[in-house]
């Protein structure tokens, strides 16, 4: 007798929908970035105190502040990045790094010897590898394409709500209680966290809201030939170079910029943190805010924006630097608060400088198949991390170990005026970007 053929469900798409689970997983998923940025660069207002007990260099502290983090960050973001497109869940990959990076943060303040406070930042980097690029790939799997910008956008305020908490209440830790205290108390919302995220949060389908040929997963390559493949897609290439030269300077200028007020405007260091915290992080989240809104009004009807955008971010946040360096020492009387006059450019670079990262790693999302993204993300990751939080604290702490001489006090005020001039590089690589990042998009919808 034969039986009549059934019609598989399953051969049905099901397209997912944006509903309040979406939106959780998406603030879960940005808390936890916060938290990897509050560990990740709290140590940035505790530079002042750990030098006096080490009696370490400035060179030093760039290198425990900068390569000794950024080196592990970008190179373990690779295969973790990988492993995360290659159908690891997800989910457990960023849960598991959160609660790694949590306890190797609370490490920090337990370090006896300048060496031990070097591993311990080492592990951090080694957690916080497995975490951006993940959540980055989840995120881009959570929302339809034409909301992803802002959507992204909304993510990225980690790195200035981060900033925020990280200077203004780890300065205030710092001074009342001392720098070790304030790596524990960061440490352990990390742990809640992580735990919250593994009981709340549900694995994306990945390519739900993806149609067409650039939805279809490719077969599986090696990792150094789809390393090799990413790379020659000269749009992505040149955003990654792009990243790599704006995070020497961005990083130069977070990890140092509270020392840079406590030596050249004489603020005591809780102080500094609050100012350069609430300057930094309130200007760069309406920047991060506006710039993914607008960025997504503007591709609607022309793609291009989507480079063009973070380019003029990029121009526009370099005269906002130098002032905020050049600016003479002067202040605004707000009770027992004394601002600097230079607070003010502090607030515009942080505005215009937080339209690049976030606008890069959406234009990076579609310049990828869904199987490629989160690995697309450890590698523009790889680029911003190696060089930016790499180097960038490196070279400003060298350069101003070599300009004391001639400088003195203000050695640092010019190390990172040099520093910054990265940045118009960077703008320069992004306008060559537009038009092969144009030509990506097409290859991808013909397939």
């Amino acid at each position: 007798m034969k039986q009549e053929s059934l019609p598989i469900a399953s051969a049905v798409p099901v397209v997912p929908v944006v509903n309040w689970r979406t939106h959780l997983s998406l603030l879960l998923l940005a808390l936890v970035y916060v938290f990897s940025y509050i560990d990740r660069n709290v140590i940035a207002i505790l530079i002042e105190p750990i030098k006096r007990e080490f009696g370490a260099s400035d060179t030093a502290m760039g290198l425990l502040t900068g390569l000794a983090f950024g080196v592990l960050y970008a190179v373990m973001g690779i295969p973790l990045g990988r492993l995360a497109d290659q159908g690891f869940n997800r989910r457990n990959l960023v849960a598991m790094a959160c609660g790694l990076w949590s306890l190797a943060t609370m490490a920090c303040g337990m370090a006896g010897q300048f060496w031990q406070l070097m591993i311990a930042r080492m592990t951090v980097a080694i957690g916080e590898a497995g975490g951006m690029a993940p959540s980055m790939s989840m995120v881009s799997d959570l929302y339809p394409k034409e909301r992803r910008s802002m959507v992204i956008s909304l993510f990225m305020m980690g790195p200035h709500i981060g900033m925020i908490l990280a200077m203004a209440l780890g300065g205030w830790i710092a001074q009342q209680h001392g720098w070790r205290a304030t790596f524990l108390f960061f440490g352990v919302p990390g742990i809640v966290l992580a735990a919250l995220l593994w009981l709340l949060v549900r694995e994306p389908r990945r390519g739900g809201f993806d149609s067409g040929p650039a939805a279809i997963a490719s077969p599986a390559l090696p990792l150094f030939a789809q390393l090799r493949e990413l790379l020659r897609i000269r749009a992505f290439l040149l955003v990654c170079l792009a990243c790599g030269l704006g995070g020497i300077a961005g990083y130069g200028y977070g990890i140092w910029g509270p020392s840079f007020l406590m030596r050249s405007h004489t603020l005591p260091l809780a102080q500094a943190g609050l100012l350069f915290g609430l300057a930094s992080g309130l200007g760069a989240a309406g920047g991060a805010i506006f710039g993914g809104w607008y960025c997504d009004r503007l591709t609607r009807r022309d793609p291009r924006w989507q480079i063009r955008l973070p380019m003029l971010g990029a121009i526009l946040g370099l005269p906002m630097g130098f002032a905020f360096l050049l600016w003479p020492a002067g202040n605004w009387q707000l009770g027992s608060l004394a601002i600097p006059h230079a607070m003010i450019f502090a607030v515009g670079f942080g505005f215009f400088n937080a339209w690049w990262p976030p606008l890069c790693y959406a234009a990076t999302s579609h310049m990828m198949a869904p199987n490629q993204r989160a690995l697309g993300a450890a590698l523009l990751n790889l680029f911003l991390t190696l060089f930016g939080a790499g180097l960038g604290p490196l070279l400003s702490g060298a350069l101003s170990d070599l300009f004391v001489g001639r400088f003195g006090p203000g050695s640092l005020r010019y190390a990172l005026l040099l520093t910054l001039c990265l940045l118009g590089i960077s703008a320069l690589l992004l306008g060559r970007a537009i038009q092969d990042y144009v030509r990506r998009l097409d290859a991808l919808k013909a397939g």
